[in-house]
């Protein structure tokens, strides 16, 4: 077995890196300790962890989200139902078109009246495309969601004039032909969206229509950057365009060779581009751990191997960046992971047990993961046979982290029991993030107990400053983790909360078996 936490430093250099948690043998019965100090900064939360993913798979936009002749649907045919859940989850941003979906889609299909729009052939989900979701309605929705957009090129079918044509009809005032089309439509001022992603996935050769060596990649991501950054250069009351660069997706625990060196090729390629600030990076939980151990839901696996994997993906990832900046003399160039897709299912108490250990981790590297978007934005509402939507554990689980968990990541000291996987060896059964407010002091605790059957007593203790006055606690558990949840039971889905006395340097807490947990406390020095 392999000891947790080890971080792989490019692609042949294993290096043990310490979790901070002293591991004794699994059902000890030993308490544990989290030990909070508010000078020990990783770096700063930023909102864009609350970002979403949003793809025309099927009928999941048209058909569910824009939907004109529902009942809930608002003016431009969007959900409300949805649009006001993603008002109560304060989501930052939204990443659009795709996906698998955008490398073979042309923009130019989705603009102009709706009944001249052309039906395509639809390669990634084998649908028929009637475009009726185009550019102008992507950036309605997001404006009724009151989030940023966050563009996805095509790099599969796609041209560069594809993509200096399509920043030019977002991003250029008009007078040009492109920017004079968007007028004609309806939007005279442009709409200034600065994110922009140089494809989707490229690597995925078992399931993209086009694929691309990571050689082809580059090039491509290079040429597409300055074309599109050229477009408007001398136009000094314009968006500027800010590139994410597509990393790995294609990724396996413990296949060496690959999803690092695909990694490596574009931060060593695209780190010293202009306006390239970003890698992009996907892997989803659950779904093809490795070639010799099967997909499993043991907990020992799920909320074990896979978390201790997904942390040396984005360590691993972060080590590549930090040796491409000494290599490249890059200075204080802005160059971030973001994690653009990523979900663990959100059908039971496992997965949104899962959901809290990927936030977790997005905190625990606040330096490096500076933007996530969880796949996809439908799926945050739960929804019976019949189509009503209703708010899941999971939802509130999301909640909690992005309406509570800004501010500055801290780096807490945690000791707990711990367990073993079926790949990694020494577990902490508590899995931590801590964010602190330097506004009004608060300090926000997430915890995952991944021990299934035995509640932790913890202390809990600040080596700064004391706790003052109640601490506000906030608790999501289930009997049965595997159950799928149910719209008859949506009423007791809301988190259970209490207070406990956080008053000196310590308090005691007990964390339920296998159980989400948030405590709001604030800390006065």
């Amino acid at each position: 077995m392999k000891p947790a936490l080890a971080v792989i430093l490019l692609w042949s250099l294993p290096v043990v890196v310490s979790a901070r948690s002293a591991q004794p043998a699994a059902g000890s019965g030993q308490g544990a300790t989290i030990k909070i100090d508010v000078r020990r900064q990783i770096g700063d939360v930023d909102p864009n962890l609350y970002g979403v993913f949003m793809e025309p798979i099927r009928s999941s936009m048209d058909g569910l989200l824009y939907d004109p002749d529902h009942p809930l649907a608002n003016e431009d045919g969007f959900r409300t139902d949805y649009i006001e859940a993603a008002h109560e989850l304060q989501l930052t941003n939204m990443r659009w078109p795709g996906g698998n979906y955008v490398a073979s889609y042309d923009w130019k299909d989705g603009i102009g009246p709706k009944q001249e729009r052309p039906v395509r052939r639809e390669l990634a989900w084998g649908v028929l495309e009637r475009n009726h979701v185009g550019t102008d309605e992507w950036i309605a929705l997001s404006r009724a969601m009151r989030v940023d957009n966050s563009i996805c090129i095509n790099a599969g079918t796609g041209t560069y004039d594809d993509a200096r044509y399509w920043i030019e009809y977002v991003n250029s005032p008009p007078g040009s032909y492109w920017a004079d089309r968007r007028a004609e439509h309806g939007h005279p001022e442009p709409f200034g969206v600065k994110y922009w992603h140089l494809g989707n996935e490229v690597d995925g050769e078992p399931w993209q229509a086009v694929y691309s060596t990571p050689e082809q990649y580059v090039h491509f991501a290079e040429n597409a950057a300055n074309i599109m950054r050229y477009v408007n250069r001398s136009c000094e009351t314009c968006t500027q365009p800010v590139f994410l660069a597509m990393g790995s997706s294609w990724v396996k625990q413990g296949a060496r060779g690959t999803w690092e060196d695909w990694n490596w090729a574009v931060i060593d390629g695209l780190i010293e581009q202009q306006g390239v600030e970003y890698i992009a990076i996907h892997r989803y939980w659950g779904r093809g751990f490795n070639d010799d151990v099967e997909n499993s839901r043991a907990p020992e696996q799920y909320l074990g191997d896979w978390a201790v994997h997904f942390e040396e993906y984005v360590s691993t990832t972060w080590h590549q960046i930090q040796v491409a900046r000494v290599m490249h003399d890059v200075g204080d160039k802005p160059f971030h992971i973001a994690f653009t897709e990523w979900s663990p299912g959100t059908r039971s108490h496992m997965s949104t047990l899962a959901g809290a250990l990927h936030f977790n981790l997005f905190l625990r590297h606040a330096d490096a993961v500076k933007r996530s978007n969880f796949t996809m934005f439908t799926s945050l509402l739960a929804r019976n046979e019949a189509g009503d939507t209703y708010r899941s554990p999971f939802f509130h689980m999301f909640k909690l982290f992005s309406t509570n968990a800004r501010g500055t990541s801290l780096d807490a000291y945690v000791e707990s029991d711990s367990f073993d996987g079926i790949v990694y060896e020494g577990i902490p059964y508590l899995d931590v993030s801590t964010t602190w407010s330097k506004d009004d002091g608060t300090v926000v605790l997430n915890v995952v107990n991944r021990n299934m059957s035995e509640a932790i007593a913890t202390e809990i203790v600040s080596d700064t400053g004391a706790f003052a006055g109640a601490a506000a606690v906030s608790v999501i558990q289930a009997d049965d983790v595997e159950a799928p949840y149910a719209y008859e039971a949506r009423d007791a889905y809301a988190p259970a909360t209490s207070t406990v006395r956080a008053a000196g340097r310590a308090f005691r807490y007990v964390f339920a078996p296998h159980s989400f947990t948030q405590i709001r406390v604030r800390v006065e020095q």
